[in-house]
């Protein structure tokens, strides 16, 4: 019997998110808005999502902020 799982994180952009300075790399810039979840797939398809996060991630250098 042979099953193909796979277990892993996706990242969905939901758009345009604040103009603000990056603590990390101090540049000024429109952020994305990010939705985070872990989830389990079972012949690619998702069967569970858990650990969802929003958050809020810098243009340039990739930090994060939660939203």
């Amino acid at each position: 019997m042979f099953f193909l799982f796979g277990l892993g994180t996706r990242q969905t952009l939901l758009g345009p998110g604040e103009t603000r300075t990056c603590p990390r790399c101090h540049n000024t810039t429109q952020w994305s808005r990010m939705q985070e979840a872990r989830q389990l797939t079972v012949f690619f398809i998702p069967v569970a999502r858990w650990k969802r996060r929003r958050f809020e991630a810098c243009g340039i250098c990739g930090s994060t902020v939660e939203a």
